[in-house]
């Protein structure tokens, strides 16, 4: 059976080059990633896009899950300290009701604690900066 044998540098150069339009954009000196969003004053605020219903649940708001951010906005919220409050809560919770031990509750919480320790410290070091 014969072999069929390519050379790849003389194909590269039969075929044309192309350019993103990213790329075409930012030789241009337009880069298309440089879009400032603007999120809602709302944006990443546990107690708002993520409150506790009557039930004791907490629930999204309908007009919350109607906005675009609604998914980075709940996870840049659960990011943050209240966020890793509830988690440690639910680690609690976990606990109590015998999902875990007591090294893994300790363990969970330990990362938790320190997770928020060190976003305290980073918006305590913007804020001396400024």
């Amino acid at each position: 059976m014969p072999t069929l044998r390519l050379d790849l540098s003389q194909m590269k150069s039969a075929i044309p080059a192309r350019q993103s339009p990213s790329l075409q954009a930012m030789a241009g000196g337009q880069n298309p990633k440089s879009k400032i969003i603007e999120h809602p004053d709302c944006f990443g605020q546990l107690d708002t896009v993520f409150p506790v219903g009557e039930e004791g649940l907490r629930t999204s708001p309908p007009e919350c899950m109607k906005c675009p951010f609604a998914k980075s906005c709940l996870q840049e919220a659960m990011r943050g300290p209240e966020g890793l409050k509830l988690q440690e809560e639910k680690v609690d919770q976990a606990y109590e009701h015998g999902l875990i031990g007591k090294l893994e509750r300790w363990s969970r919480k330990k990362l938790i604690r320190q997770e928020i320790e060190a976003l305290t410290s980073k918006r305590k070091s913007k804020s001396t900066q400024r």
